[in-house]
């Protein structure tokens, strides 16, 4: 059995919240080298989407291992030093403990992990996304596994013909349901179409039980009960085979859709796919971004990346997530652009509410 693990963390921005700067990367390689090194890590790779620092590591511990864990924790303390000596802009931010206590979750970074045997080719694609929340991934998964517009090997494939159950978390209530598809699509839509509250953490195979994708669900609102950044989250997907294929799996991101997340995780924006060197959001510190780096994993080596929104064929949707940004900011502090009231529990809003509440009289 091999486990992939992705865990990242926002541990400071270069310049603000648009990029990493290459001194914190290599710090990052340094640490997981080192482990690699000791027979912690079969392998990894050190990478980036904006300014959050993403480890990808495949390993035979098992999924939220302490040591694995405790490798990441220390990376990205290590990592924040190096921030705070270049003065980079939120240096730590997503560290919201002092110290390590066996598991990085609840902690600040975001984490997608599993566990799984080899196949034959065993295809994997890597989501990163910044300036968004852990829902951004609910309509691109849902799509992969349960839309036969989307992906027509649910239709046209007999591995594929049983469909997905999809493991959705409240994330408010610290509560999981899983629903299968396609039986219960108008079940599983009525909560995963609220992503800030309700998110898709698991999708696997009906047929074989085989874990297909996994994403990161950590609100970092939630964790802290203050805003003190997005949450950025990763996602991994398996691909071929049994599971959608490559084609399949990044297709959903040729339409854009609507995230959370933009200028100080209060407002909503297009994700937009772009390739590693694009992923420096600068627009209103914006607009949302993702990332997809593809890997062959061979004997837990990781074969790759390959950078696969580094592809023209993603130039209309590009576009059109400039132009659904530009639509969105022409309404300023308004919604739809800004957040509901709702989402907003983290920012100035309830202070000002309280502030005024003496000048509040019925009508």
């Amino acid at each position: 059995m091999i486990t992939l693990s992705v865990i990242k963390a926002d541990v400071g921005g270069y310049v603000g919240h648009s990029s990493s700067h290459p001194e914190v990367l290599e710090k990052a390689q340094e640490y997981l080298e080192k482990a690699k090194r000791s027979g912690l890590l079969v392998d990894f790779h050190v990478t980036r989407c904006g300014d959050d620092l993403q480890l990808i590591m495949t390993h035979e511990q098992g999924e939220e291992n302490k040591q694995i864990h405790g490798l990441a924790w220390d990376t990205f303390v290590a990592a924040t030093e190096v921030a705070k000596k270049l003065k980079l802009h939120g240096a730590g931010q997503d560290l919201l403990s002092d110290a390590f206590s066996g598991n990085v979750k609840g902690m600040g970074p975001g984490v997608a992990e599993m566990e799984f045997e080899e196949r034959a080719a065993e295809t994997v694609i890597v989501f990163m996304a910044d300036k968004t929340s852990s829902g951004a991934w609910n309509m691109p998964l849902y799509k992969m596994f349960a839309d036969p517009f989307n992906t027509i090997g649910l239709v046209i494939a007999d591995d594929m013909h049983s469909g997905f159950s999809f493991e959705v978390h409240d994330v408010k209530e610290s509560k999981k349901i899983t629903f299968d598809a396609p039986e219960e699509i108008y079940d599983l839509l009525v909560f995963i179409g609220a992503p800030s509250r309700f998110m898709i953490k698991a999708v696997r195979h009906c047929a074989s039980g085989d874990i297909a994708a996994v994403s990161s669900t950590q609100r970092l609102a939630l964790i802290a009960g203050r805003y003190v950044g997005k949450d950025d989250p990763v996602c991994i997907v398996r691909s071929q085979g049994h599971f959608p294929a490559v084609g399949e799996v990044l297709e959903p991101f040729a339409m854009p859709g609507l995230v959370e997340g933009w200028m100080r995780g209060s407002h909503h924006g297009p994700l937009m796919p772009v390739a590693l060197s694009d992923s420096n959001p600068t627009r209103f510190d914006g607009p949302p971004r993702v990332i997809a780096a593809g890997f062959q994993i061979a004997n837990g080596v990781l074969v790759g990346p390959r950078d696969m929104f580094d592809d023209p064929s993603f130039d209309d949707a590009r576009h059109v997530a400039n132009v659904a940004a530009e639509y969105l900011r022409r309404h300023g502090p308004f919604e739809p652009h800004r957040l509901p009231l709702e989402e907003m529990e983290y920012t100035t809003m309830p202070t000002v509410r309280k502030k005024l509440e003496v000048r509040f009289s019925d009508i």
